[in-house]
């Protein structure tokens, strides 16, 4: 390889490797799209679709994954693109599931939220741009980051259920944890 090929090829080889791995991450989990609006009134209740469509919030310790504890993977409701782990899922005190951080993180999108008279960070799902909630600083150490979530906008998918549901390539995040124990 000649030295000006090179000096072109090297910088980008390792965004080259990002892309490849992340499009090798990405093509093994079911492939999310978010359906038309007139089709997700249908697919969704009335409270899921006013929580990611009209950015509603769902009462507090009123919703079903607040206290939820079985292992496994929470997913977009209106696409399925995978959000959270259970691994990464803490009792915040709040009412809403709390997660330290995304399990994919480009899979979520964090935007400026002026609303309601607070300067917040709202956390959107990236294909479906579904609102999923915001995201503070007062998590655990050591990145200090508190996702906190809609049970509305999100599906969860049990440890047992992963592969049945296309979502195989997750299971080693608990494999890992259950060698650990």
């Amino acid at each position: 390889m000649n030295r000006v090929a090179k000096l072109l090829f090297f910088p980008l080889l390792p965004l080259l490797c990002l892309f490849l791995i992340t499009s090798c991450f990405e093509s093994s989990s079911p492939s999310p799209k978010k359906p038309e609006n007139l089709e997700l009134r249908k697919k969704l209740t009335d409270l899921q679709y006013r929580v990611t469509q009209e950015d509603e919030t769902e009462p507090p310790f009123q919703n079903e994954y607040w206290d939820n504890h079985e292992e496994g993977i929470y997913v977009d409701i209106v696409s399925k693109e995978p959000l959270f782990s259970s691994k990464d899922k803490f009792e915040s005190g709040t009412g809403w599931p709390s997660f330290t951080k995304p399990i994919v993180e480009t899979n979520v999108v964090e935007i400026v939220d002026n609303s309601y008279g607070m300067i917040r960070t709202e956390v959107r799902s990236k294909k479906a741009n579904s609102h999923l909630g915001h995201v503070f600083d007062d998590g655990p150490k050591p990145a200090n980051k508190r996702y906190c979530m809609n049970s509305a906008s999100m599906e969860f998918i049990p440890k047992s259920k992963l592969k049945e549901k296309g979502y195989g390539n997750f299971l080693s995040e608990f494999s890992e944890s259950e060698k650990n124990k």
